[in-house]
């Protein structure tokens, strides 16, 4: 039973957090390269806007806030199952090594097959994920100790090691490739927003309208899975089973986002600790908060870097790690 002083909180926090993105959503569309008042906006939106404002708003800015509030969603509820499977709170698909592993599926996918990227959208999360999910077992399997389970620094090193492994990997296979292959690789692996068209939002969303409610309906196993296996079994839960399904739609979740949005890490790591410090470490309250949390993140990260050099952009998944690196350090330095 959750006290009526804690859901008020909660729907409190989450219609703000839905203002905080409608605002920054407005914000995102109007400042740029060539900016558009308000009123335009809106003119342009009932269809009274000319040829280049219709240009400015439906093809560049706001499919590309919007794949930046998805993706930023996908990561953040990513990041909260991880946390909870493994009882780490330093566990983030970016810092663990699943994104690298997607990465190298989709080097490798774009390397072999380099002008079917924008006709194959759609099987893009698809070889992310099976990248993804060959690194998320790979790792699981490394930092499992029998009796033991999984340890908290064990996980972040060897997921840290995976991480760079493929980093270095990737450098390795476009080292032979044409400067357009190298352009787009180096900006995948900076965290550049490049799948910014519609389409690329229509290949996002249908997994986000899947493992969201999947995961919100997990949220009791998830608030046992957090506690200690003893617990979790005693109350009748099949840990194998129910840590695979809910580590798959990790990996899904995770991958689908950095399939259009490139290696963007620590959101999934700040937006959870955020909202569990805002109300709390029950999974039907928070993870809803680090949902919206995570989606307005990285709006604001892209609208900074998109913004803050007048000469160009500044990868989304920069600005997220000068934020998240110190993050992660102070929470590195809590739970040793």
């Amino acid at each position: 039973m959750i006290h009526p002083s804690l859901v008020k909180k909660h729907l409190f926090i989450l219609i703000t957090l839905l203002l905080l993105i409608f605002i920054t959503f407005l914000l995102g569309t109007r400042i740029g390269y060539a900016s558009l008042p308000f009123d335009r906006i809106i003119s342009t939106i009932l269809g009274n806007g000319t040829f280049k404002e219709e240009f400015i708003l439906f093809s560049i800015r706001m499919p590309r806030m919007l794949i930046t509030l998805l993706a930023g969603m996908g990561l953040a509820l990513s990041g909260a199952i991880l946390q909870s499977l493994t009882r780490n709170d330093l566990a983030d698909p970016g810092i663990i090594g699943i994104n690298s592993g997607a990465g190298v599926a989709i080097t490798v996918f774009f390397l072999f097959t380099p002008s079917a990227l924008g006709n194959f959208s759609y099987a893009l999360p698809i070889i992310a994920f099976i990248g993804a999910l060959l690194t998320a077992i790979a790792i699981y399997v490394l930092a499992y100790k029998r009796g033991e389970g999984l340890h908290p620094i064990r996980l972040i090193l060897i997921g840290i090691g995976f991480s760079m492994a493929f980093s270095g990997l990737m450098v390795v296979l476009i080292s032979s490739a044409e400067n357009d292959q190298v352009d787009f690789i180096a900006k995948w692996i900076a965290g550049n927003i490049w799948g910014d068209d519609w389409p690329f939002i229509l290949t996002l969303l249908p997994w986000l309208i899947i493992l969201i409610p999947y995961t919100i309906y997990k949220s009791n196993i998830l608030n046992l899975l957090a506690l200690n296996e003893q617990v979790s079994i005693g109350a009748g839960v099949n840990l194998n089973r129910e840590r695979m399904k809910l580590l798959l739609a990790a990996v899904a979740l995770a991958a689908s986002a950095v399939s259009v949005t490139g290696g963007i890490a620590f959101v999934g790591l700040m937006a959870p600790h955020i909202a569990k410090s805002m109300i709390g470490k029950r999974h039907q309250l928070f993870l809803p908060i680090s949902i919206l949390m995570g989606g307005w993140l990285l709006m604001c990260a892209d609208i900074i870097g998109r913004n803050i050099i007048e000469t160009g952009n500044l990868p989304a998944g920069t600005v997220v790690a000068l934020i998240g690196a110190p993050y992660f350090l102070l929470l590195l330095y809590r739970n040793s």
